[in-house]
């Protein structure tokens, strides 16, 4: 399955921004989907997935204030960002994998799947 994300872009400390991911190649109801963020000198971080049943989880940074969904007739997965600050600016890369427990979505690296990225800056 190939992954495009869209989306990004600046905004001011209290926006929001909605940033999608197109699946394409494959359906992706079949996989299960998710975010992560790097910011610069950082490691790149889990942002929030979502399982082909729906249930969603996120990390403690964005809990509240950010929400993942999936539009499975779309091919498509959203994160929708509310209440940004400075330290949500990173770019935010989307993933997907088919074999996923829940233990292991908090790994990047056990994503077989990852689209190209794209740039969040929130200004102060």
């Amino acid at each position: 399955v190939q992954l495009q994300a869209f989306g990004g872009g600046l905004v001011q400390t209290g926006g929001s921004l909605r940033l999608s991911c197109v699946a394409s190649g494959r359906s992706a109801s079949g996989y299960t989907m998710g975010w992560f963020r790097q910011a610069p000198g950082k490691e790149r971080e889990f942002v929030a997935t979502v399982f082909r049943g729906r249930n969603t989880y996120y990390s403690d940074s964005v809990k509240g204030r950010f929400t993942i969904s999936r539009d499975n007739a779309k091919n498509t997965m959203y994160l929708q960002m509310n209440s940004l600050t400075p330290e949500d600016t990173a770019v935010y890369y989307c993933a997907a994998d088919s074999r996923l427990i829940l233990s292991s979505i908090y790994t990047w690296s056990n994503y077989d799947y990852w689209g190209q990225g794209t740039k969040v800056t929130v200004s102060s």
